[in-house]
């Protein structure tokens, strides 16, 4: 499905990513973990096309320059403009204006594709509402529902369990568990660790470059985990109040 081959990315100077190189598949559902400043948002960014690169990204085979509307981003909350006057349907519709073309009115395949994907994330009834006045958890909703109406294969998702309620957590789960069955592919930026890691079919471990790739229980031990945080170890073990697979 994806596959990333050798990526560097050198960023002011320094080098962000390391002959990054990894293959998702179709219905993977991959986390991709690692320390504060390791790289993972820049290695979803640089698979955007959001920032230059030296390497290969190939989406089934071919360049994925070429078909940047087979991949859906969803971003982390804290990069949003919040006050950004916009409603919940309009950013929705969003996900459909590359087809649309600009200044064109949506016909009513389009709008019901954006009811569609309100409706299952839940927020059809609050679709005239503002972004900046709903919830965390709500916000979140509305981005995954753009993901979802671009109709992509490849879901690019960063850090979207930061900031939610259980109960959004819970139908986001449910929603990546049908994506996958589906066939779609899902790498999620992610800090979580403990029990949470068993959702994902296997666990990509990043500092710059790729430490390990395998099942969550094979990266997660102690090993690997000195590797990836060094002398940050405890504040790491500390903070996150879990203890590590151990194999």
């Amino acid at each position: 499905m994806l596959a990333v081959q050798n990526l560097s990315v050198n960023y002011r100077g320094i080098e962000a990513l390391s002959a990054v190189t990894l293959t998702l598949q179709a219905g993977e559902w991959v986390g991709l973990i690692g320390p504060n400043g390791a790289g993972k948002s820049t290695l979803v960014k640089a698979i955007l096309g959001l920032m230059p690169y030296q390497g290969k990204i190939l989406l089934n085979g071919t360049s994925l320059k070429r078909q940047r509307r087979q991949v859906a981003y969803v971003p982390q909350r804290s990069q949003i403009d919040w006050d950004y006057p916009i409603t919940a349907w309009n950013v929705v519709m969003m996900a459909q204006t590359r087809s649309l073309g600009w200044g064109r009115s949506p016909d009513i395949k389009t709008k019901k594709l954006v009811s569609a994907a309100l409706d299952r994330v839940e927020m059809l009834s609050l679709k005239h509402r503002p972004i900046g006045q709903l919830s965390g958890g709500q916000q979140q909703r509305i981005f995954l529902a753009r993901a979802l109406a671009q109709q992509p294969n490849l879901f690019l998702l960063d850090e979207p369990f930061s900031g939610i309620d259980k109960k959004t957590e819970a139908m986001m789960l449910s929603i990546f568990a049908d994506l996958s069955q589906q066939g779609k592919t899902l790498l999620v930026c992610s800090h979580e660790w403990g029990e949470a890691l068993n959702r994902y079919h296997r666990l990509l471990l990043l500092n710059r470059r790729v430490l390990a790739n395998d099942t969550p229980q094979a990266v997660m031990t102690m090993e690997n985990i000195q590797q990836a945080y060094g002398e940050n170890i405890q504040a790491a073990l500390h903070h996150q109040n879990v203890i590590p697979f151990v194999c």
